[in-house]
């Protein structure tokens, strides 16, 4: 763990990581896992919301309850996969905003190509969460970071399942100031650009398109 990268390792995510990792798992079971695991991801990258106390009366007393501070969280997904992510995440946090940013890539460049922007007002003034499974080169993660600054994001954090050390370094490289949550930090990249060992392609798995 880093200030740049933390590596969540509890158990029940790691227990179900193995078995989105198994090529024996059908999409219906990959996405039921996804979904869990997100719920619990969401613990983590949560874990030091700012906090402020307010006044309130239970059955019993009056007390000082503790509830979060600020504007409701945006979660943003990258197209398509990271909605694998946000449904979990949403469990957790229902009022959240939600936005999108649609992008694929290309398979001889593996450059980022955007089709589709809608993300919530006022990002400027909201804690902005960016989820997608897989972070490999890390062109797609930054193309959407840039386009989250350019909407007003200030305060931002990736979420991703897996992570390769290439995607890592250039998330570094480009956005240092946006920390990133993953399950497994993974060995490489391979000629096409799929982290390894992997789970294949998130979306394909997640959707039964493979």
């Amino acid at each position: 763990m880093t200030n740049h990268l933390t590596i969540i390792k509890h158990p029940l995510i790691q227990h179900k990581l193995s078995l989105m990792r198994s090529k024996e798992t059908p999409s219906s079971v990959f996405r039921h896992l996804l979904w869990e695991t997100s719920m619990l991801l969401a613990y983590e990258i949560t874990r030091d919301l700012p906090i402020v106390k307010t006044r309130l009366e239970t059955p019993l007393c009056q007390m000082q309850a503790p509830f979060i501070e600020g504007k409701k969280l945006a979660l943003i997904s990258i197209l398509r996969a990271g909605n694998g992510l946000l449904n979990g995440l949403l469990e957790v946090i229902p009022s959240a905003r939600v936005g999108f940013v649609g992008l694929y890539r290309d398979e001889e460049t593996l450059e980022p190509v955007e089709y589709y922007l809608k993300v919530p007002p006022q990002l400027d003034q909201r804690l902005v969460i960016a989820v997608d499974p897989m972070l490999a080169t890390g062109n797609s993660s930054v193309a959407a970071i840039d386009r989250l600054k350019e909407e007003g994001a200030k305060d931002m954090r990736m979420l991703c399942l897996l992570a390769a050390p290439e995607g890592v370094a250039r998330m570094r490289e480009i956005h240092p100031e946006v920390p990133i949550f993953t399950a497994a930090l993974d060995e490489k990249l391979n000629d096409q650009g799929y982290i390894v060992p992997g789970l294949g392609d998130a979306g394909d798995r997640m959707f039964g398109t493979c």
